[in-house]
């Protein structure tokens, strides 16, 4: 299909500079003659020519078209795929916001340019050099002035090529800044108005648009650059031809019709080098965008996986050995020396200030990050050596942001599931992630509507749904995440309770100390080091940190009693 549109733009280009050739005859022959039939005989060519040329322009269009969108296509599905393939530490680096501006707008501006080279890149640059070598067909001397266009025009145009390029580059740039903005305004909105902020942040988004804006037109202005200054050195041009082709008819070198096809050639060669420009600027656009994409498919993960598999009857099903772990760019460890194992079947609660490392702790186990040293072990093998299969569908994780898809509550919980469950399997998950009785209460059950993110659910359905829908996946390892912060203390302890009879290695991260306290073991993290492990009785004998956690929260803790 790729080779196809250029042929038949090369195809559509040579019925075009065929044209002034048959108009020469016509005003030549025909008109100067009066041969009426002749003249009719030119008429129908012309005629025919412009049909023909019109269903070769359509069919070309059509094939550029479908190979733009085509690749396009390719482009952004393998780009997702890619996406999808990094891990959080690459992902958190590039950031959310340029990944969804190159996702979009990047590969669009890629496709527009790929859809006008199809069309125009060999098009253009025949009908220029075509009209040129037609010119000294019809007049050698006039050939020159035609051909003599042809580098000066070429300098224009790659002189603002070269000069917008880079440019374009910064407002795509600017363009990333603006679409992190957005998102994170869109998606904390809530804060923002709790806040009463509608008024700074629309003052940053003002100044962040100002910005894309004056970037924007100021390479706008270096492109529009070009269009004026073509025009001005054609019709100069275009101006000599005339002014000789008017001496040269006087004195009988030429005639008439060699003179208007002399214009009609330099016109061709005005109109696409117009064309041409406008190309340049699609391309540089272009070419911008897919330094850009190219930046992100060239990041590589810095994960590898092995193939091993692990030992599924060990006794121990987690194990931490002196593990640290620094974020790239941090300053400071989130996580330091932290050692502790978890029994196969055991309930371990991790509990600790906001920012003490519990959420990095437990991204550890299915391995969404990489210690920086020390070794996290699965049933007895280290976690590099097992398969990325076993990681992401043996382990389970409800994280602290939870997350529904638009589609249907079945959908929902059988996303991730590689075997479609029963029915029994669905309520039974529903029933113990103290879902079921919400859902048998919506209008179509298992079958009602899902909006984007969840939001025609509250919280606590929200969080309800996505524990059942890790259960589904009947794990080895199930990690709930502060999941369940959003449930009043006595669905909360419901859903404890019926967690434990699954008799899965389970870990619980919570800021409740009533979330915890029946569970085998505690870890307290504090400033990322594990200052202590054990049940909550022997805790609160030994630890102050858990002692301190207990005591700001011994109102609930009485009321739960």
């Amino acid at each position: 299909v790729s080779i196809l549109a250029p042929l038949f733009k090369m195809l559509e280009a040579l019925f075009d500079l065929c044209v002034p050739l048959v108009m020469a005859r016509l005003i030549n022959i025909g008109i100067g003659t009066r041969d009426t039939a002749y003249t009719v005989r030119q008429c129908i060519i012309l005629i025919v020519l412009g049909v023909l040329g019109l269903i070769v322009s359509i069919t070309a269009q059509f094939f550029s078209a479908k190979a733009a969108v085509g690749a396009a296509s390719d482009l952004r599905r393998e780009l997702f795929a890619h996406i999808l393939s990094l891990d959080y530490t690459e992902t958190d680096t590039l950031g959310t916001g340029t990944l969804i501006t190159r996702l979009t707008g990047d590969v669009q501006q890629v496709q527009n340019g790929l859809n006008m080279a199809l069309r125009l890149l060999l098009r253009s640059p025949f009908i220029v050099f075509g009209a040129a070598a037609f010119a000294f067909r019809v007049d050698v001397r006039s050939g020159v002035f035609v051909s003599a266009s042809i580098p000066i025009l070429a300098v224009v145009v790659f002189a603002v090529m070269k000069v917008t390029t880079p440019r374009y580059m910064d407002v795509q740039k600017k363009l990333d800044r603006l679409t992190t903005l957005v998102r994170e305004n869109l998606s904390g909105v809530r804060v923002v108005r709790a806040f009463h902020m509608e008024k700074k942040e629309t003052d940053d988004f003002c100044g962040d648009n100002a910005e894309y804006l004056s970037a924007q037109t100021k390479v706008g202005r270096l492109s529009a650059l070009l269009n004026p200054m073509t025009f001005v050195i054609v019709n100069l041009f275009l101006a000599a031809i005339l002014y000789t082709g008017a001496v040269n008819v006087g004195v009988g070198r030429l005639q008439q019709g060699d003179v208007i096809a002399l214009v009609n050639y330099m016109s061709q060669i005005l109109i696409e080098l117009v064309k041409l420009a406008n190309l340049i600027v699609l391309l540089t656009k272009g070419v911008a965008s897919a330094k850009r994409l190219e930046e992100v498919m060239s990041v590589r993960s810095g994960m590898t996986f092995g193939d091993a598999l692990p030992d599924m009857t060990a006794q121990t099903a987690v194990e931490f050995r002196d593990v640290t772990l620094r974020y790239r760019g941090a300053g400071e460890a989130s996580l330091s020396d932290i050692s502790f194992t978890a029994e196969a079947g055991e309930t371990i609660g991790v509990i600790g200030g906001t920012g003490s490392g519990k959420s990095s702790l437990v991204h550890l186990i299915p391995r969404f990050y990489d210690a920086t040293s020390g070794s996290v072990l699965l049933f007895g093998q280290d976690v590099h050596a097992l398969s990325r299969g076993f990681l992401r569908g043996r382990i389970a994780i409800v994280p602290q942001n939870v997350q529904l898809f638009s589609g249907t509550v079945l959908s929902n919980l059988t996303y991730g599931v590689p075997v479609e469950p029963s029915e029994a399997a669905l309520w039974q998950a529903l029933e113990t992630a103290q879902a079921a009785d919400f859902v048998r209460a919506l209008p179509s059950g298992l079958q009602s509507p899902v909006e984007q993110g969840g939001c025609n659910f509250s919280g606590g359905q929200r969080q309800r749904l996505t524990i059942a829908r890790a259960l589904l996946t009947e794990p080895d390892i199930l990690i709930l995440d502060d999941c369940a912060s959003a449930l009043d203390l006595a669905t909360d302890a419901a859903l404890r309770k019926a967690v434990r009879r699954l008799s899965v290695t389970t870990f619980i991260v919570s800021q409740r100390v009533n979330s915890l306290r029946l569970a085998d073991r505690i870890l307290v993290l504090d400033d990322g080091r594990l200052v202590g492990c054990g049940t909550h009785d022997a805790l609160l004998k030994t630890c102050d940190v858990y002692r301190d956690i207990c005591e700001s929260q011994r109102g609930e803790t009485e009321a739960t009693a």
